[in-house]
């Protein structure tokens, strides 16, 4: 029985073009700390610290450690020089990106159907942002309200596509891999929680598949047949869980 959805949040409860998205974000990031790193560096760098923390998989270091362990090493910075900007950026910058997303009122609607059959509701996004950019995004979406948890990169240590992400959700959450559905747009990065014992919804919409490695969706579908699926209990959807069970 499903008792916990996973939700992914870029290009799927926030449509958008993921890689253009990137692009601005970057293109906004890289010179609002010019002062402090000459913006080609600033971004060859965070891509040299991204890559460290996916590929991590030290389970007693968080995402952020990696990442700032990483980014500080290579850049010999001092912290102090150069995060206090990075927050406020997030403060002060970054919800303007909301322009390069396509926020869409049916990604409210599926999470609340959701919620009012009776599972529990996590945004399972790529924790490679900081808290306040994720939750940022999650208001974009409309669904910041109505989420149980969400992935953060100050909280988790694992990126997509370890499969010991998706364990870290289930064993926070109380609840065996086989209790969870992972509904998301990306073949690789979110369908592979199938590799764990997690049951998957792959949308249409937004889809990114890189060719290797395949996985077999349990389901797949649009955003309204997902959100039909949830409200009728159809398919993966035809035995509702149970939110009393699962701890807060």
């Amino acid at each position: 029985m499903i008792k916990v959805c996973l939700f992914d949040l870029d290009g799927t409860l926030l449509p958008m073009d993921t890689e253009a998205f990137v692009e601005k974000y970057m293109g906004t990031l890289a010179p609002y700390v010019a002062d402090v790193i000459p913006p080609k560096e600033l971004v060859s760098l965070i891509w040299d610290a991204t890559k460290k923390m996916i590929a991590d998989t030290d389970p007693t270091k968080t995402n952020a450690e990696v990442f700032e362990e990483r980014f500080l090493a290579q850049s010999r910075l001092e912290r102090e020089e150069i995060w206090p900007l990075f927050d406020r950026f997030y403060v002060e910058e970054f919800p303007k990106l909301k322009t390069y997303a396509q926020p869409t009122p049916i990604s409210r609607q599926v999470v609340k159907a959701a919620r009012e059959k009776g599972y529990k509701v996590v945004v399972a996004t790529n924790p490679v942002f900081p808290r306040e950019a994720i939750l940022e995004r999650m208001r974009w979406a409309q669904v910041d309200d109505l989420v149980h948890w969400a992935t953060v990169y100050e909280e988790t240590h694992f990126c997509k596509p370890q499969p010991g992400y998706y364990r870290e959700i289930a064993e926070r959450l109380g609840v065996r891999p086989e209790e969870c559905v992972m509904i998301g747009n990306d073949m690789q990065e979110d369908m592979v929680a199938s590799t764990v014992g997690m049951k998957t919804f792959f949308l249409t919409e937004c889809r990114i598949d890189r060719g290797q490695p395949k996985y077999q969706p349990d389901q797949e579908g649009t955003m309204e047949e997902l959100l039909t699926a949830i409200r009728e209990g159809k398919g993966l959807f035809a035995a509702s869980g149970s939110a009393s069970s699962i701890g807060k």
